[in-house]
């Protein structure tokens, strides 16, 4: 994931920069990519973003648990839906939040430890405008080169989307000891404040 971070193209940048969303109300962008735990971490920390919710989508079945979703019983995906303000933070900023530290778009059905569709690589769009920005990003990523695989990131409409039990929520916060966290996510987390200082925040 290095060289997305070195070698992002002019396109890429140019992306970052636009914020073409009217200041009016808040919007909702929803991601999966890999345990849900770590990639709500990361959006946590990202100024502009109002809260962060684990759950699951983009699968068949009318509800949704932990152990169905774990046991790959009913196609959904772990996932976060995030409500942000696109007056402090553009949906495209979160993008490429989400492409080079939250997770490796690269990776199909699997992020780091963990295997099995529903830890994929989506983007769950809401309207006609995040499909068109989701899928431009993904066609400037794959241009620029800078990762080496091609992005296997879904880009599909939200459906229903489930709240995750209570204890997965704010996992990282309530659990910053936990093994799982220290070796996969606090990275990333260390990763965002690295890479993107103007878009961190402490305050969560």
């Amino acid at each position: 994931m290095q060289r997305f971070y070195t070698r992002a193209s002019v396109t890429l940048l140019v992306l970052l920069s636009v914020s073409s969303m009217a200041a009016a109300a808040d919007q909702t962008a929803v991601f999966a990519g890999g345990c849900f735990w770590g990639v709500e971490a990361v959006f946590e920390h990202v100024k502009g973003v109002k809260s962060v919710v684990s759950g699951y989508t983009g699968g068949s079945r009318s509800t949704a648990n932990y152990e169905e979703v774990s046991g790959g019983e009913t196609d959904h995906a772990e996932s976060v839906k995030i409500l942000f303000d696109p007056a402090q933070v553009s949906f495209q900023q979160l993008l490429f939040v989400f492409f080079s530290v939250a997770h490796d778009p690269t990776q199909f059905n699997m992020q780091g430890p963990d295997h099995g569709r529903q830890y994929r690589s989506a983007i769950f769009y809401t309207d006609e405008t995040q499909r068109k920005a989701a899928l431009d990003f993904i066609k400037a990523v794959d241009a620029s080169k800078a990762l080496t695989s091609a992005v296997v990131t879904e880009v599909v409409p939200l459906k229903a989307f489930y709240n995750a039990e209570e204890y997965h929520q704010n996992f990282m916060r309530k659990n910053p000891n936990d093994p799982y966290i220290i070796v996969n996510d606090k990275p990333k987390v260390d990763a965002l404040k690295q890479k993107f200082p103007d878009l961190y925040t402490n305050q969560k």
